[in-house]
This record gives structure tokens, sequence and C-alpha cells, in this order.
């Protein structure tokens, strides 16, 4: 019996596929005749690329564009486009090491590029920062006997959902003005809690203090965005006392410009941690450490994409999002017509209009250059400085005539986008 083509290697269908790469040169009317239902007889690969092209990539929101700031979800590098149809060719399991015999030495080298960096000594990928913080909390329960969690109003929800799911007591405590915890409304007694201070809160990209480390039974870091500011030798110091935490997530699919889904658990004890979170059996040859299972090469990615650009390229391109954000927030804090939230200092801008309806305005602005949020009750406008890529004089541009246009309009606002 002759081999499936499906299952071979088709140069003209890659090739078509990587020609209709960039969706804002695919040309069409949307597809919503999508069957109802599983079809009994297949359209075929080509024709499928064609059929979806439209939609998949047509009416995609691209991170890359020179407005996007609306969110936490950088652009990604061509590089990890290409390795990621490497994987995809592969199919490589880290849970079975004869499957994916350099995918788990590359995840192992990226995690020990990395956590020394935190004042960590090992960890392991996570498919993101919810189960990387889970898996934290897992191993403070075992390892120290946790009984609570403490965490601010700020934190990330993943934080309540870990708690709810390893049956531990979630303990809320407030925020300073600038939506750091405060260490004021911390309990006495923290001798059976996991306390979980952020880096980098979703809201506001507020830094808890991190010198409250080592005041609980076990320190859970959240620095799902703020993290990779440690690679900065110009802003690592907002980070500093990181390396006291027993442990540390990080979202490579964040500031490290990874595809989802991309993220780190870091321990400074792995070896204790991983006692606490491995399991065996019979099928398999390795222990297998953590919340997964069945695990993808996205280190292999991530390999790829600090070869490339190395620390210092890296940092490069955290620095000039953060460049960018300061020229954001330094606009909006001298103009009459806003009002700047405190500022953070991870790169995420919150602001609103003094006279005119935020969502009004909000929905002028161009789609996806600011998202809504809503603080103490009162909504507010968020950019998030992922994209490096952003033009920031066009989008100020945009901004400040949006102001003189609402002002023009009294209490209306038309959209400019």
């Amino acid at each position: 019996m002759p081999p499936d083509p499906s299952f071979e290697l088709n140069f003209e269908g890659l090739r078509r596929a990587v020609d209709l790469l960039d969706g804002r040169a695919v040309s069409g009317s949307p597809q919503h005749d999508l069957p109802a239902s599983l079809p009994d007889t297949g359209l075929g690969e080509a024709a499928v690329l064609e059929r979806l092209a439209v939609d998949v990539l047509g009416r995609a929101a691209y991170l890359d564009a020179s407005h996007a700031m609306a969110h936490m979800d950088p652009p990604t590098p061509w590089i990890t486009w290409a390795v990621a149809l490497w994987n995809a060719r592969l199919n490589q399991n880290l849970l079975h090491p004869a499957t994916a015999p350099f995918a788990r030495e590359a995840e192992e080298r990226v995690v020990a590029w990395l956590a020394p960096v935190f004042g960590m000594n090992g960890g392991h990928m996570t498919p993101g920062s919810s189960v990387a913080n889970l898996t934290a909390l897992w191993a403070a329960r075992d390892l120290r006997g946790v009984k609570k969690v403490v965490a601010s109003s700020a934190s990330h929800l993943s934080i309540r959902k870990a708690a709810r799911i390893l049956g531990l007591a979630f303990v809320e405590v407030g925020v300073d003005q600038g939506h750091g915890l405060d260490r004021a409304t911390l309990p006495v007694d923290l001798s059976d809690a996991c306390l979980v201070l952020t880096a980098g809160t979703t809201t506001v990209g507020a830094v808890d203090p991190l010198d409250c480390c080592g005041r609980a039974a076990w320190t859970h870091v959240d620095a799902a965005w703020a993290g990779p500011l440690v690679l900065s030798a110009r802003y690592r110091d907002r980070l500093s006392g990181i390396e006291q935490a027993d442990s540390v997530a990080l979202s490579a699919h964040k500031w490290l410009f990874q595809p989802k889904e991309s993220a780190l658990v870091m321990f400074r004890n792995s070896e204790a941690a991983n006692s606490a979170i491995s399991f065996g059996g019979a099928y398999l040859a390795a222990p297998n450490i953590g919340v997964q299972g069945s695990h993808g090469a996205a280190g292999v990615l991530l390999l790829a994409t600090l070869l490339a650009w190395g620390r210092e390229g890296l940092a490069a391109r955290i620095e000039r999002c953060m460049d960018n954000a300061r020229r954001l927030a330094d606009f909006i804090a001298a103009h009459p017509g806003l009002e700047l939230f405190p500022d953070g200092g991870t790169g995420v801008v919150v602001f609103r209009p003094t006279s005119h309806p935020v969502e009004a305005f909000h929905a002028a602005l161009p789609q996806g250059l600011a998202s809504s949020a809503t603080i103490d009750g009162h909504p507010w406008l968020r950019c998030v400085s992922a994209n490096p890529n952003a033009d920031i004089d066009k989008n100020i541009e945009t901004i400040e005539a949006l102001v003189l246009h609402a002002s023009g309009l009294g209490s209306g606002v038309e959209s400019l986008a």
C-alpha cells in the first residue's frame, strides 16, 4: 500500500502557506459557511489553506502593527515561526525521552540559562504562568505545609484558582495607591502561608514590595509580565529582591516574545521542589515533573530566540518597549485633557480622558491601540508596551488628535480610526 501523502513533505503546499502568511495581503470575503457538523468528505489540504487563510490570517489581530499596544501579547520573531514548523512536523513529547531527545535538552538549557538570573537553580517549562503558579503553590503546600495563600487584591486570578484547586485558604490583602501590595495589610503570622508577590500586575504593571520575600513559609513571585526586566542592566533593579523568593513564574509568551503557550516555573531549590511534584509510572522512562503529562517542545523555540538575540539583543527590545512606554506616559502626564494613573514602572500605561466618557473615547481609538481596565470601580484605558515595532509618535498623535476632536464636539466622541 503506498504511503499516505498527507504525512509526506509537500513543498508546494508549504510554500503556498508561507505566501499566505501575512494575512494583511489576503483578499476575499470572510468565510462564514463552515459546516455545522463534521463533514463526511474532506476538501483536501490545498483547498483548506485557501479557504481558511481569509479567516485565520485575514481576520487576525496583528500584534506587530504600528498601533498595537492594547495587551500583554507581543509579536513573535520570525525564527519562532520557522522552528514552530519544525516542531509541528516532529510532534515530540517531552514526557518520553526517546521521542524528544534534543527537545528535552533544549528546555534544560534555557532553564539553566534563565533560572540563575532570578536567583533560582532550576525548574521547567509550562504552557503558561497560570500552570506555573499552580505548580509553585503545589510545591509550597507539600514541602512547607502551607495552609493558606496570601496575595493582594491586584494579583492574577490564577492565584485564586490555584488556591482553590489545592484546597488552600485564600487571604486577600490590600494595595496602595499605585496598586502594589500594601505591606501594612499583611497578616502578622505568615508561618503557615505562601505569600505571593506580583512583579507586574495585569492592570497597571505594579511591582509588589519584593523585600517581603522570606517573611512567609514560602514566597512565590508571579513575574509573568515584568520578570524579563532582570535581563536589562537599566531596569533589573526594579525587581531587586526577587532572588530571595522560593519560586518564580515567568511568561515567555510575554516579554520573551514567544508564541503561546510558553512559560517557566523556577525554584531556588529545584531538587527539593521536584521531589514534591514528581510522579513515576511503569510506562515512564523518567519521572514526570509538574502538572503536565504530555509536554510539547516550546523550549526549542525559546532556545532559538535566545541564541539569535543573546541577552543584549533581548534586553534591547525590552528597553525599546520601556522607552516607548515612558514617552507615552510623559505625554499623558503633561496633557491637560488626560489623566495618568500612577506608573507601575513596567511598561504599562494607564490613563483616561478628563472631560469625556472613557468608553466612547476608547471606541473612537483604532482597534488594538488601547484596552479597557476597571480600577476601583472606575473605567480607565490601558496601553501595554509589548510591541517593539509600535510607532509611538503616531500613537501619541492619534490620542492627541482624538482629545482635540472630542473637545470640539463637546460630550460626543467620533471615531478617528
